[in-house]
């Protein structure tokens, strides 16, 4: 029993519980300690994600030596496309259901937290962006030049960042988790909001299983492999996502569920799972385009047209790529599609920002998990066309 308690999983369901009960029962001066606690969490976490990005990926791009460039292409093209092709799936079954759906747009009542008191911040070093590409120039500049010096320090740098990660972000996500679920159930977006659009938050959900399902299928046909054996082992990450809402912060995890399965090679799992982590959004962006027809629907009475529907697609695939470092980055990052894309306006812009609140966790959720498929895709690219394996030897 000590040991069920101890694990992960169960230590981030306890949180979620928790917190739901906290937010109901607090009053609003628990509360002002409750928010600034749970902002300073979650600058902590946000603040280690570039680390985590520089301290993987640059490393695990110069032990793929002169194939790096290569992965890195096959790996952008299996994003891109799970991406493209999960929203494209949103679209049909839209134009499906929405016509049928009694949907419901009304969101008002929620109750207003309290200020941020300490207003503490603590800026990341650089964005998430920026730590993607300054690794990926960095460990293939040192591929080129032989610089042995700098994938010395690079391989350090990875143990570090394995520390800071073990020690400090492992431990306190359980208690970023319940706070951040406190303050869900007490602003009311969990008593208030979810009721009305539980219908569509349903349908999505459906959706991610679905796509997921298509993802380790694919995955599994073509690397010759069981896909069973990687997505059993990613239940910490997904309840990660779920209470974290961040592809990025829940990166650690990933790591760790990754790393369990047989099946992965561990050099693809080094490069390819913090590499899917900032460019694959397949969760996210099918739940958008699902959340955008019911907008457009509720708003302005119509669903937009195919044309309108396929070009959006497209394109937030692209935009979304800089957002798992943001809860709720997906729909921000693409702000301008909705708008000028799909001509929302004020009021479409808010009711999206609202409702796609209500899943967003669920949609990161899918994205993280279905990384498990990309990486077993990226295994069998590298079996199947010779790419030796790396020895790599550290532990999470």
């Amino acid at each position: 029993m000590k040991k069920i308690f101890s694990s992960l999983p169960v230590k981030l369901l306890i949180g979620i519980v928790i917190g739901i009960i906290f937010g109901q029962i607090f009053p609003e001066n628990v509360m002002s300690v409750v928010v600034p606690l749970k902002n300073i969490l979650g600058q902590v976490i946000n603040f280690v994600v570039p680390l985590i990005v520089i301290g993987f990926i640059a490393p695990s791009i110069t032990k793929l030596g002169n194939n790096a460039s290569r992965m890195l292409g096959v790996a952008l093209m299996v994003a891109y496309t799970s991406s493209v092709l999960a929203a494209l799936l949103s679209m049909g079954a839209g134009y499906a259901i929405i016509p049928n759906l009694p949907v419901v747009s009304e969101i008002e009542g929620l109750k207003e937290l309290p200020e941020d008191v300490f207003g503490l911040t603590i800026p990341q070093i650089m964005n998430v962006m920026s730590a993607l590409a300054f690794s990926i120039l960095i460990g293939l500049a040192a591929i080129w030049t032989k610089a042995k010096t700098i994938i010395t320090i690079l391989e350090e740098f990875q143990n570090i960042v394995l520390a800071i990660v073990s020690k400090i972000i492992i431990p306190i996500l359980p208690v970023f988790i319940a706070f951040t679920f406190t303050c869900l159930s007490y602003d009311g977006t969990i008593t208030k909001q979810l009721p009305v659009f539980v219908s569509a938050v349903v349908i999505v959900m459906i959706g991610h299983y679905i796509w997921l399902t298509v993802l380790y299928a694919a995955a599994g046909v073509y690397s010759g492999k069981n896909p069973i054996e990687v997505v059993k082992h990613y239940g910490p990450a997904y309840i990660t996502a779920v209470g974290t809402m961040s592809s990025a912060a829940t990166l650690a995890v990933a790591l760790r569920c990754a790393r369990k399965s047989k099946v992965l090679r561990e050099d693809m799992v080094d490069f390819g799972v913090p590499l899917f982590a900032n460019i694959h959004l397949c969760g996210s962006v099918l739940t958008e385009v699902f959340f955008c027809m019911i907008v457009s629907k509720v708003l302005y009475g119509t669903l937009p047209d195919i044309q309108t529907l396929v070009l959006f697609c497209v394109l937030l695939a692209i935009f979304a790529i800089g957002a798992p470092g943001v809860p709720g980055g997906t729909v921000m990052a693409s702000l301008g599609l909705i708008t000028g894309v799909l001509g929302f306006g004020d009021d479409g812009t808010a009711l999206m920002l609202a409702i796609f609140a209500l899943q967003d966790s669920f949609g990161t959720a899918c994205n993280v998990t279905g990384d498990g498929a990309l990486t077993l895709f990226l295994t069998g690219y590298a079996e199947k066309h010779g790419i030796e394996k790396q020895n790599i030897s550290v532990e999470l």
